[in-house]
C-alpha cells in the first residue's frame, strides 16, 4: 500500500497543545480519509481513530451532538453510540484479534479526559502484556503500524449493515 504523507504523523511528540476548538466537530466537517480518520459515519454518531492511540485499532465513538455529559444526549443517540461500539468491536476483532477490550468514557478532566467538552467513548483492543515500559516510564507509545494503515484496515473490515 502506498503511504500517504500527512503532517500530523508523529508530530505530537514534544508539541505544545494550543486551543483550536472542538476537534470532533471539525473532523465531521471534513471529507473522510486519512486526514480526518473517520472510519464510519452513522446518523447520530461516528467512529474515529484516536490520533494518540494506546494500541493499534484504538477508536472513539462520538455523537454528533456537541455535549459534555451523557445527560445531554437523547436516548436514540446513546443507542447508536452503543451500536457503533459493537460494530467497532467486530471490525477490530477481524483485523487485530485482540484478547479483550477496554470500553469507556473519561468524563471530566479529573477522570482523565483529554477532551472535556465533547463526550466520546473509547474502544481499546487489549492483549496480555501490552502495557510496556515505554508508556509506563517515559509516557511514549510505540505502535506497530501507522494510523493511515490502521484507518484502511478498519475501514475495509467494517461490518456491512
Amino acid at each position: 500500500m502506498d503511504h500517504i504523507w500527512s503532517p500530523w504523523r508523529m508530530k505530537y511528540i514534544g508539541r505544545q497543545k494550543t486551543p483550536r476548538g472542538c476537534i470532533f466537530c471539525k473532523a465531521v466537517g471534513r471529507e473522510d480519509g486519512v486526514d480526518n480518520l473517520i472510519v464510519m459515519r452513522g446518523k447520530l454518531a461516528f467512529v474515529i481513530l484516536n490520533r494518540y492511540p494506546y494500541t493499534s485499532g484504538h477508536v472513539m465513538v462520538v455523537p454528533y451532538t456537541h455535549a459534555s455529559t451523557m445527560g445531554e444526549l437523547d436516548e436514540v443517540s446513546l443507542s447508536e453510540v452503543m451500536y457503533l461500539i459493537r460494530q467497532a468491536i467486530t471490525a477490530i476483532n477481524a483485523v487485530y484479534k485482540p484478547e479483550g477490550f477496554n470500553i469507556g468514557a473519561n468524563l471530566g478532566a479529573v477522570a482523565g479526559a483529554g477532551i472535556t467538552n465533547h463526550i466520546h467513548f473509547h474502544v481499546v483492543p487489549r492483549w496480555g502484556g501490552d502495557t510496556n515500559f515505554m508508556t509506563s516510564v517515559s509516557g511514549t507509545r510505540v505502535l506497530p503500524e501507522e494510523l493511515c494503515d490502521t484507518y484502511q484496515r478498519l475501514k475495509d473490515a467494517w461490518p456491512k449493515s
